[in-house]
C-alpha cells in the first residue's frame, strides 16, 4: 500500500481526539500542522517526545504551527497521559491504523527478538494547504522535537 509522499497534498482524515471531538486534518487549514506518530502512551520514550514536545508548544505556536499526538491507544489512555504529563496539544486515538496507515508508519517491527505489528516513531510537518512538505522517520527522541521546530521556523 503506497502512503503520501513529501510534496503531496494529504487526505483528509478524522480521527477521535483528546478534548471528546473528532477532529480532521480540515480543521487545521491556514495553520502549519506538526503530526507526530508514537507508539505508546506512558512508554519512557513516548513520554520523552511527548513532553519535548509539550516545553517546545509555545514556540510551534509562535511560529503557526499547532502539534497533534497520534497512537494507536484508546481515549482512556491518551486522559491518562495527558494529566500525567501535563500535555497541552491533541492526541489522537488510530485503534484502526487507518492513518497510521496512510502515512506508512503502520509496520513490521522487532524488539526483543520478536517480530510484531506496530507504529514507527515518526514526525511529518504540513503546510497551511495540507501538503506534506517534510518527514522525519524512525525518530531518535533526542532533540527531535527542536529539530522539528527549527522546520517549521524555516
Amino acid at each position: 500500500m503506497s502512503h503520501v509522499q513529501v510534496g503531496e497534498k494529504v487526505a483528509n482524515f478524522k480521527l477521535h481526539a483528546s478534548n471528546g471531538k473528532e477532529v480532521s486534518l480540515n480543521d487545521y487549514k491556514g495553520k502549519k500542522l506538526v503530526i507526530y506518530f508514537y507508539p505508546r502512551d506512558m512508554t519512557p520514550g513516548c513520554t520523552t517526545e511527548s513532553c519535548d514536545f509539550r516545553d517546545f508548544n509555545g514556540q510551534f505556536a509562535e511560529n503557526g504551527a499547532e502539534v497533534v499526538g497520534i497512537s494507536p491507544d484508546d481515549l482512556a489512555s491518551h486522559d491518562q497521559f495527558i494529566a500525567e504529563y501535563n500535555l497541552p496539544f491533541l492526541l489522537l486515538s488510530d485503534t484502526e491504523h487507518t492513518v497510521s496507515e496512510q502515512f506508512g508508519v503502520w509496520k513490521e517491527l522487532s524488539w526483543g527478538g520478536k517480530t510484531f505489528l506496530g507504529v514507527e516513531r515518526s514526525t511529518f510537518l504540513i503546510d497551511e494547504e495540507g501538503v506534506l512538505v517534510r518527514e522525519w522517520r524512525s525518530v531518535s527522541v533526542e532533540g527531535h522535537a527542536n529539530e522539528v521546530l527549527e522546520a517549521v521556523k524555516a
